[in-house]
């Protein structure tokens, strides 16, 4: 039997309760002693199935459109904290690809990197650029190693950048993968790419796009991840993103089991 609002409402109230006052940082700081159970409750949560009806009350709701933004933070802190600890622990370990392999999200990121592939129609030898690689560039690696490909990384944070250059030295993957310091306004690069990839984590999304409309090369193709079904749709809080002029959908590739996004890839308009 699939919830109704009213037991979406109630479980939903009772994780803001716990997470409202909390910041970002704290967030990272207290996820072990803090946040672990509500993420946890949030996570079982959004699994459920839900009627599209219910999905919709709950985004007229005026008592919770104001709560999601901050359960959006929740999940998206814990993703972050997730691939810190990683990234630290793969860079302790004597086999480092043995414990990526140990990674909760490993056969994710796999099947995201052959959806990436199928999506742009990559082939060995293309250059992919990943806007928000952060801690942990786990797309470069994975279509990096698996498909020969090369890539680079942008991340605007320099701690992220720093750890995941250790780890792509750790992985022996430095021939195949650079990570350097920007944001979108350090696009385009002087390298030629086949596909750049915008991070769910990247911020401000409408931005974003409505810089690479203006200055990315005509017919350059872009990707980027969605949640189209179900209560994983309320953890997808992009600022209430909506693609801008100047991009025209290239293809859509929804997911299969471990995944639950899909990857669209737009074309830049000539």
């Amino acid at each position: 039997m699939t919830p109704d609002f009213k037991e979406i409402r109630n479980k939903l109230l009772e994780i803001h309760d716990t997470i409202r006052d909390s910041s970002d940082k704290e967030f990272l700081q207290e996820y072990a002693t803090t946040m672990e159970h509500p993420f946890q409750r949030l996570d079982k949560l959004a699994a459920m199935e839900v009627e599209d009806r219910v999905l919709q009350e709950i985004f007229a709701s005026s008592e919770l459109e104001p709560l999601l933004p901050a359960i959006s933070r929740l999940r998206n802190s814990y993703g972050l904290y997730l691939e810190i600890e990683q990234a630290h622990s793969v860079l302790a370990a004597s086999d480092p690809w043995n414990r990526l392999r140990e990674f909760t999200f490993y056969r994710n990121y796999l099947h995201l990197a052959d959806m990436e592939m199928q999506g742009a129609g990559l082939k060995q030898g293309d250059t992919i650029v990943f806007l928000g690689s952060g801690p942990l560039p786990l797309s470069l690696i994975f279509l990096c190693s698996r498909y020969n490909l090369n890539g680079i990384g942008i991340e605007q944070d320099f701690s992220f950048v720093k750890l995941s250059r250790q780890v792509v030295d750790h992985l022996e993957l430095t021939g195949r993968i650079s990570i350097r310091k920007g944001n979108h306004f350090s696009l385009p690069l002087k390298e030629h790419c086949q596909l750049l990839m915008v991070a769910a984590m990247a911020r401000p999304k409408q931005e974003i796009f409505h810089h690479l409309a203006r200055n990315m090369p005509a017919e350059s193709l872009v990707s980027y991840r969605v949640y189209e079904k179900g209560l994983r749709r309320l953890l997808d809080r992009d600022d209430n993103f909506s693609l801008p002029p100047g991009f025209t959908e290239y293809r859509r590739v929804r997911p299969r089991p471990p995944v639950n996004n899909t990857v669209v890839v737009v074309k830049i308009n000539s």
